[in-house]
């Protein structure tokens, strides 16, 4: 649908790499105004000055209140409004240690970005909605957050954060005609994922990257490599009118990696069975 967030202004943080920068190009493509927040000052730059007027960049980091709230007046400022919230921005726990071994040393920072972030930026925004008609607000969440697993703890519980708090606040803000909901990324190779490794060769990240894809291609039923822009077209139908009548969703994005159990138990037992009973 051609020009589906026309007239809407938008701020996706975490906006100058991967899911982001691929949101930003969207909504732009779909008609929106759009500030990038993001620490990356060099990429977000380039980003808004290749996207020209329908795009700025504003340096943010969501986990201080302070710059969330110029984030929000700066956009109001150069674009009239602010429709659209899409709290993008996240970062990795940094360690796949067992949990007994875990330091947890990273521990203030991802919960920080990853879950105080996301209420800085639906509070601040939600102030101005409240005062303005209304409007979208979607947080980045991710699989890890919706089914638990023996790994990445700190950053599980800080999506698991983001669901729960997304549905508290949608009900909270739905009287002020604010729309809250999730969107839960699963295999989407990005720099903040076990495919960036600081001093690897090109040759040692490109093994690296397939050695996880096969093993992510593992745990989906669709054997499709999701990208960026499956969560960019996603945003944009939850920040679009198509939407209205949905808050408080929690949407997987992820091939099916959540449906369910992928290996099929009552085969394997049948394997068992008929090896024990020489059938």
């Amino acid at each position: 649908m051609a020009n589906e967030l026309a007239g809407k202004v938008a701020i996706i943080t975490g906006g100058a790499r991967g899911i982001g920068r691929a949101s930003v190009e969207l909504f732009v493509e779909e008609g929106a105004k759009v500030v990038i927040a993001d620490v990356q000052d060099d990429e977000g730059a380039a980003l808004a000055k290749e996207l020209g007027s329908a795009a700025r960049f504003k340096r943010t980091d969501v986990s201080k209140q302070e710059d969330v709230q110029s984030l929000v007046d700066y956009a109001v400022s150069e674009f009239g409004g602010l429709h659209i919230m899409f709290n993008n921005a996240g970062i990795g726990e940094g360690t796949q240690a067992p949990f007994l071994e875990c330091d947890f040393s990273t521990f203030h920072r991802v919960i920080d970005v990853n879950l105080l972030g996301v209420i800085w930026g639906s509070q601040i925004a939600a102030r101005h909605m409240a005062k303005n008609g209304g409007g979208s607000i979607i947080n980045t969440s991710s699989i890890a957050g919706t089914q638990p697993n023996a790994g990445v703890f700190t950053y599980g519980a800080a999506k698991a954060g983001v669901n729960n708090f997304t549905q508290s606040i949608a009900i909270a803000l739905g009287p002020h005609m604010i729309r809250c909901n999730v969107i839960c990324p699963g295999n989407i190779p990005t720099s903040i994922g076990l495919y960036n490794e600081p001093g690897a060769s090109p040759e040692q990240l490109e093994k690296l990257a397939a050695g996880i894809k096969a093993v992510r291609m593992n745990y989906q039923p669709l054997k499709r490599q999701g990208a960026g822009i499956d969560i960019a077209q996603a945003a944009v139908f939850l920040g679009g009118d198509r939407s209205a009548q949905i808050t408080g969703l929690i949407m997987p994005v992820d091939a099916g990696a959540t449906a369910g159990n992928v290996s099929n138990l009552g085969a394997e037992i049948a394997a068992v069975r008929a090896a024990a009973l020489g059938e």
